[in-house]
């Protein structure tokens, strides 16, 4: 590395935007290793759901945090930080570079600037009550709670998104302070690595058509029965992995609860939704570089040649 901080690249962006197929292009050109930054392809049998890369799509490239838990196993942003930090110490270890890819903005800035999560997690009582009023009132009433307290925070977690509205009303119960401040102050830290920051994005009317068509051959693959068999094994939608796209929406379909074709227009709708707040989240990031597809006519080989060249600029490379 010609620069005291080892080199870190991110490449990121909104669902079905095409990050990993460029990326299997990009380390194969720098002698990369790829660290999945995404919530659902680390669990085991979730393939279809989280469109997962296949191993004959990986080009030979090493890839990190895919397949690594069963989906009875909780994940979240501390777990991940653990389990990329081991990944990019045994990535310099072997000489190569680190490519962190995925959609998950809070686990990529996690890593990216050394997050401290530290809190007092010994007393579970609080979360507890919080989950139990969850249970009786709903996670609108949680959500409302938050807004009272922190309406910031509600402006990056989703209504639906109970573990965080929990953690985040549990902090400010612990600290006295806002978990939005003390996130802000995270980031404001200085990151221990000398990084290129990419995200690539699209026309929106083609992302969304991208979204829906991925969807539809999802449900052509078997992900309606993907669903099945890990509600056979127990998968139940208490668990962290179940409430991701695509499994809810599905579970509420096996479950009675909503016919297969509301289910279906639930996830189109959601995850167009869900690409909406994920490029939300990273025009809020500092020294993001947006590589827009339009403007390179969705020249791959274009693509991959600026973000070489931005790699040697920033003494990456």
């Amino acid at each position: 590395m010609k620069e005291d901080r080892p080199g870190l690249v991110i490449l990121t962006g909104p669902t079905a935007v095409g990050k990993s197929e460029l990326s299997v292009a990009l380390a194969g050109r720098i002698g990369g290793e790829i660290i999945s930054a995404d919530s659902m392809q680390v669990y085991r049998h979730m393939d279809i759901g989280s469109a997962k890369i296949r191993p004959e799509q990986m080009g030979g490239i090493v890839h990190h945090l895919i397949d690594v838990l069963e989906p009875t196993e909780e994940f979240n942003v501390v777990s991940f930080q653990r389990l990329a930090r081991m990944a990019v110490k045994e990535i310099y270890e072997r000489g190569h570079i680190p490519i962190v890819v995925g959609g998950t903005g809070f686990y990529i800035q996690a890593l990216l600037y050394d997050i401290d999560f530290t809190e007092n997690d010994e007393d579970t009582a609080l979360r507890a009550r919080l989950e139990q009023i969850a249970a009786t009132q709903g996670s609108e009433a949680l959500y409302e709670h938050l807004r009272r307290i922190d309406p910031a925070s509600c402006k990056s977690i989703h209504a639906h998104n109970v573990k965080r509205v929990i953690r985040a009303i549990e902090f400010y119960e612990k600290t006295g302070m806002k978990i939005s401040e003390h996130n802000k102050r995270q980031r404001e830290r200085i990151s221990p690595y000398n990084f290129a920051y990419f995200v690539l994005n699209d026309d929106r009317d083609r992302l969304y058509r991208k979204i829906e068509a991925r969807i539809d051959l999802m449900m052509e693959q078997g992900l309606l029965e993907e669903v099945s068999a890990l509600a056979a094994a127990g998968c139940t939608r208490d668990m962290v992995s179940m409430q991701g796209l695509g499994y809810k929406e599905l579970l509420d379909y096996l479950d009675h609860r909503i016919s297969l074709e509301e289910a279906v227009y639930t996830l189109k709708r959601d995850t167009r939704h869900f690409a909406k707040r994920q490029l939300t989240w990273f025009r809020r990031e500092r020294d993001v570089l947006w590589i827009n597809k339009p403007e390179y006519d969705y020249d791959d080989a274009r693509i991959l040649y600026d973000i070489l060249e931005i790699l040697y600029e920033k003494k990456i490379l």
